[in-house]
């Protein structure tokens, strides 16, 4: 009897959560690279390095997160 009232998640509101954690660790390695750059006196290094990073990293959480839920 549990089983029918509980509401299935849209599919939407799954990707609009990986929409946000990928936001927010691309924005806080970012922000973290703006921070070491301060610090050490180099130009952009540390903001472009921490940035490509956690975009390579947000899409294979993602792609590995998807593909697990296939099999």
């Amino acid at each position: 009897m549990d089983t029918e009232n509980k509401k299935k998640t849209p599919k939407g509101a799954n990707y609009l959560g990986l929409t946000f954690q990928m936001g927010a660790f691309i924005f806080l390695a970012t922000y973290g690279g703006l921070w070491l750059d301060k610090k050490t006196g180099t130009g952009h290094t540390f903001v472009i390095l921490l940035s490509l990073l956690s975009i390579v990293f947000s899409m294979y959480y993602i792609i590995r997160k998807e593909t697990s839920k296939k099999k």
